[in-house]
């Protein structure tokens, strides 16, 4: 392992499980959301238009972790708006141009998916979750592509642990109890450009919770 100054630490990579099914009970990028009842599709707030689904992550798995308390775990689901991208501030989290919905990980059936508006992904990818001792984040997707002689990109991101930010910490406030927010995962863009999720090209997606107020957050850095 290579030296870069920082002390080793576990690391949970998702990794690229193949393709799954849309409706698919299990972490997963694309896809259609699971939701509970009453679910509206959310709606951006700058265009007005139904936002894209990218991600359902399972929120228990940070349970292990003492993340998350196990009695709050659930699902966090990702949305963002790609109706007109660059132009609806989706890189922010409060802008009103992405969500993260924290839903109980039990009683959730398929959503209903508008027809109008960009809302899914063109791949239904699963995740897969590996444990690498690493110093940092980005050594950790180097080691598990050596080890698996597997492109990088297959690595989808990391479940919990410590944010690697693209540029500075962004880490959001609980609009309910104004305490930091668990980070729940970090998204990588895709294996393929012509699948991948957009984060300005390259960047990555940061997805937050704070279970004992039910509350999500999401962004992206580049």
């Amino acid at each position: 392992m290579a030296d870069l100054g920082f002390p080793a630490m576990t690391i949970t990579l998702m990794t690229y499980a193949g393709p799954v099914d849309d409706h698919a009970p299990m972490p997963r990028t694309g896809g259609v959301p699971l939701v509970p009842a009453g679910f509206d599709w959310p709606r951006c707030a700058a265009c007005s238009g139904p936002m894209q689904f990218l991600a359902r992550l399972l929120v228990s798995d940070l349970s292990a972790q003492g993340s998350v308390p196990e009695a709050s775990a659930g699902v966090l689901s990702v949305f963002m708006c790609q109706n007109d991208p660059g132009l609806c501030d989706e890189w922010d989290p409060g802008a009103g141009g992405n969500r993260a919905l924290l839903f109980p990980g039990v009683g959730l059936t398929v959503a209903p998916v508008p027809a109008e508006g960009k809302t899914l992904l063109p791949e239904t990818c699963g995740i897969d979750c590996t444990v690498i001792d690493a110093a940092v984040y980005s050594e950790a997707r180097s080691l598990w592509a050596q080890a698996h002689g597997s492109p990088v990109r297959n690595v989808l991101g990391q479940l919990g642990g410590v944010p690697s930010w693209l540029q500075h910490d962004e880490t959001p406030t609980c609009p309910a109890c104004a305490q930091p927010m668990n980070f729940v995962a970090q998204l990588e863009e895709g294996r393929e450009h012509q699948t991948a999720m957009n984060f300005g090209g390259g960047g990555c997606g940061y997805a937050f919770a704070c279970s004992p107020c039910g509350e999500g957050s999401f962004l992206w850095q580049c």
